[in-house]
This record gives structure tokens, C-alpha cells and sequence, in this order.
């Protein structure tokens, strides 16, 4: 008996031990370097026009606003000035976000990309949400004021958080919509950015990230992660229902960003970009700061 629970040990570690070389082996299937290097080659191409600059896989899927879309015919066709970009690097999933501010450029953006690439480091997945005058509270010259003012750089190794706990503390923002009761884990201070709305302009050092009830329970299905622990930094596309009024009301939603910067366990900072298919998703919001 004690030969046999032995020989179950052993086998059992060698199990184990393969698995954990086959996890390594997987995550190391694409870097941060390599990533870093990819979204690099995204501005590029974007600035320059020529999405041929991209090493996209065979069979690799395109699509701008929840649509595929032609690469050769869509937003990379087109030479668009880059006034500021912020990238993060989700190594795990082997995934890119991109916020791209063209507030200069004779058509404005404010444009969100991510990218999935396989182990041959080939774009498989591409998709942006691509916002201009009409979509919610657009405004790309306020966005880029506030954007490049933000700090989201590298957090010390020793004060990161877990994975887990970065993608919680976003998500509770986005489902405190769909129940206002949720608890969302907001730190001091706590600034949104949404379109030309800077909700810190109230008050810098403060939380003010809060968000009111809708009149009816959000669903915001369709989520897609980006998670760059290195940066506390998480990126969700997703389904925005009921704000846009354009679309039915049994409809799962318009294309939407959030991008969150998460500090100890807290959301620090908060973006979203939201797709309208009429102006202003015909929910008359002011101008001003909220």
C-alpha cells in the first residue's frame, strides 16, 4: 500500500508539474515586449494609413463599432492624426487596448482598439469602437485635455493587485447599472472621463465617480477584457443598452469602451467611449460638466 500511494505521489506530481511547464509555455507564447511592439505598429499603421502594416493571421477577424468590417476599407485606410495614445498589455490572454485621441485631425476621434493575437504573434481579433461628433458627449479636444493630464504608469511590482481583483473592481462599476445597490469599489480621489464630461473638474481630490440610477436596469452583455496588472489597468468592450434611443428597446445595445486604472483594490480613474446611431443617442445631455 505505501509503494502504491508513493507511486500515485510521484505520478501525481509529474502531472502536476507538467501542467504548470504547459501554463508557462503558454503564457510565454507572447510578451510584453511583443505586445508593446504590436500596438506600436497599430499607431503607425493608423497614422499612416496602411493597415497592411499588421501581422494579421490568416483568418483574423476585423470589425469597427461591433460591424466587420473591410481592414483595407475601414478607419486604417485612412491617415489620422495621433495627438495622444495609451496602450496596456494583457499577457495572460495574450491581448492589446489601445485608446487612440485624434483631436487635431480634421475629422476628430476618439478611437478604442484590442487586439487578440495567437502564438505565432498574428492579430486573430481586431475591433475598435470608433467615436466621433454625434456619439455620446463627444468632445475629442476636452477627452485629450483631460486623458493626458492622468497617471497611468507602472506600478511598483510590491503594490500591485492580483488580476482578479482588478477585473472585480471594474466590473462592480458596470454592474451597479444593472442594480444600483451594488457596491462599487471607488478610491479617494476617483475622476470619470466620458466623452467631453470630466467629472474631477467638481473636485480633484475627490470620489467622484459615483453614477447615478438609470431610469431602468442596464445590461451590458458581450464583455471583452483586457487586464495589464502591471499597469492596474483593465479595458471592457461591451453592449450598452437603453442609452442609445435609436435602437429598439429589446436591442442588447450600442458599441461601448470603459478603461479603468485601478489602485489598492479602488478604481482611480474611469474612461468610456459610447457609439450613438443618432446624435447624442437622443438623450439631450448638456454640454457642461456633470
Amino acid at each position: 500500500m505505501k509503494r502504491k500511494i508513493t507511486s500515485f505521489t510521484i505520478k501525481y506530481w509529474s502531472i502536476a508539474l507538467a501542467g504548470i511547464a504547459f501554463i508557462a509555455d503558454a503564457s510565454a507564447a507572447c510578451t510584453r515586449e511583443s505586445l508593446q511592439e504590436l500596438t506600436d505598429t497599430y499607431v503607425e499603421a493608423q497614422t499612416t494609413g496602411n493597415a497592411a502594416m499588421l501581422p494579421l493571421a490568416a483568418a483574423a477577424y476585423y470589425g469597427e463599432n461591433d460591424k466587420p468590417t473591410d481592414i483595407a476599407e475601414g478607419m486604417l485606410s485612412e491617415a489620422i492624426t495621433a495627438d495622444f495614445t495609451r496602450s496596456f498589455f494583457d499577457t495572460t490572454l495574450c491581448a492589446t487596448f489601445t485608446e487612440f485621441v485624434a483631436a487635431t485631425h480634421e475629422h476628430p476621434y476618439v478611437i478604442h482598439t484590442r487586439m487578440e493575437v495567437n502564438d505565432e504573434d498574428e492579430v486573430t481579433i481586431m475591433e475598435s469602437v470608433v467615436t466621433d461628433e454625434g456619439d455620446w458627449v463627444f468632445g475629442a479636444d476636452v477627452f485629450l485635455s483631460y486623458t493626458q493630464q492622468e497617471d497611468w504608469g507602472v506600478i511598483p511590482e510590491d503594490q500591485r493587485d492580483m488580476r482578479g481583483v482588478i477585473k472585480a473592481a471594474a466590473e462592480a462599476y458596470i454592474n451597479n447599472w444593472g442594480d444600483p445597490f451594488l457596491p462599487v469599489p471607488h478610491g479617494t480621489p476617483c475622476a470619470r472621463l466620458e466623452g467631453r464630461i470630466y467629472t474631477g473638474t467638481r473636485d480633484p481630490q475627490g470620489q467622484t465617480c459615483t453614477m447615478g440610477a438609470f431610469p431602468q436596469p442596464i445590461n451590458t452583455g458581450s464583455r471583452r477584457f483586457v487586464i495589464d496588472e502591471t499597469m492596474g489597468a483593465v479595458s471592457i468592450f461591451h453592449n450598452f443598452s437603453w442609452l442609445d434611443a435609436g435602437l429598439g428597446p429589446y436591442h442588447p445595445g450600442t458599441p461601448a469602451s470603459q478603461q479603468f486604472r485601478v489602485e489598492n483594490g479602488m478604481n482611480r480613474y474611469i474612461h468610456e467611449v459610447t457609439v450613438c446611431t443618432t446624435p447624442g443617442c437622443s438623450r439631450g445631455r448638456p454640454g457642461g460638466g456633470q
